[in-house]
């Protein structure tokens, strides 16, 4: 238990995170920003977590751009979380399971790389999106003693909820050819992931939640990884066909809790067709290659095999990862910023019904 006095210094010191913002910029000054999700937007979380190098990123050639050493993120430099606290003008948010019992900085990652919606997605190697649920539950708890309820009620209300979560859940269906991909399959199968995202955005909405910026599924069949095992580098159909049913169903739920929950309000950012513009014409964003990534071994590297640590010691690495798409299976900083941009301020026809600008700007729910 704090003492009244480092209680008040405290407090004081969870204010002034927000007081050195711009007397000319709109934006809340007592806005935080939590980020729930998979490797998408995990900023070092499983480096604190009993798992394998597989689900690590704290190794070289990781982070080698930005920060200049690995800091867990898998890509050459920052997320698009990094990028989204950077224009909400917060400090990067740092993972969860790294804050100590008395730090609070503008906000918590939770995101695990490897993590699924359903919870047997890589058992027991990751935090399941329902463990990040209840670390923030944990987190909500521990601010309510130290701000007091009043103020911790207003900081998770005010609060901005980054979620990235789906790659990973049909990723492995794929890869497991756990079922026959008929239709009736596949629907059943999106059905029960976009299940549990709606129980953890009810658990987080129960909590005080209120404005969530939602980051749909890219077209997951053209990532390197699935290129390569087509035979002739196109991408993999039935993947694209998944990612496409599982944001029909995402954005329907988003609909449909909108107009159930008071208060509820969100940002669904279209990555899929953000992503698949840069693939097929990427010198319009800036990018030299958009099929291959900058990092890995085999056809369009992409054997996870970057660093040298995953079992392949052999992997090739670019000279210019800004010139690319893809660092490895995932975006390059570069990549990272645009689609942080689009989701900032990106026009209705990409960003909706709300861009997550206008969530920060949001009165109190």
């Amino acid at each position: 238990m704090l003492t009244p006095t480092l209680n008040a210094i405290f407090t004081a010191a969870f204010a002034s995170l927000f007081i050195s913002i711009r007397c000319d910029n709109p934006l809340p000054r007592d806005v935080a920003l939590f980020i729930f999700g998979d490797s998408i937007n995990d900023a070092g979380t499983n480096k604190y977590i009993n798992t394998t190098v597989n689900f690590r990123a704290n190794f070289f050639p990781y982070g080698e751009t930005f920060f200049h050493y690995p800091t867990g993120r898998f890509s050459n430099g920052r997320l698009i979380a990094d990028f989204i606290a950077e224009y909400a003008k917060l400090p990067l948010i740092p993972p969860y399971l790294q804050m100590k019992d008395d730090e609070f900085m503008g906000g918590a990652n939770f995101a695990s790389a490897g993590a699924g919606a359903l919870s047997d997605t890589y058992e027991g190697f990751v935090v399941s999106f329902m463990m990040q649920l209840k670390q923030f539950e944990k987190l909500e708890k521990k601010l309510s003693k130290r701000l007091g309820n009043e103020e911790a009620k207003k900081v998770i209300a005010e609060a901005v909820y980054l979620i990235s979560i789906r790659n990973n859940d049909y990723l492995t269906l794929i890869h497991r050819n756990l079922t026959p991909f008929q239709p009736s399959s596949m629907e059943e199968y999106v059905g029960m992931v976009i299940g549990n995202i709606t129980t953890v955005l009810e658990g987080i909405y129960k909590a005080g939640g209120r404005k969530f910026g939602m980051i749909g599924i890219k077209n997951i069949g053209c990532l390197p990884s699935l290129r390569k095992s087509t035979g002739n580098g196109s991408c993999l159909r039935i993947a694209n066909v998944l990612a496409k049913l599982h944001d029909i169903d995402l954005i329907s739920i988003l609909k449909k809790l909108e107009a159930q929950l008071q208060g509820f309000k969100y940002s669904y950012f279209d990555f899929y067709t953000s992503a698949r513009d840069r693939i097929r014409n990427p010198s319009k964003y800036g990018f030299k290659e958009g099929k291959m990534a900058c990092c890995g071994s085999g056809p369009f590297r992409g054997n996870p095999s970057c660093g040298g640590k995953r079992g392949v010691k052999e992997y090739s690495l670019c000279r210019r990862p800004e010139k690319f798409l893809f660092f490895d299976n995932h975006p390059t900083e570069r990549a990272n910023q645009q689609y942080a941009q689009l989701m900032w301020n990106g026009s209705s026809s990409i960003t909706g019904p709300y861009n997550v600008e206008e969530l920060f700007k949001l009165g109190r729910a």
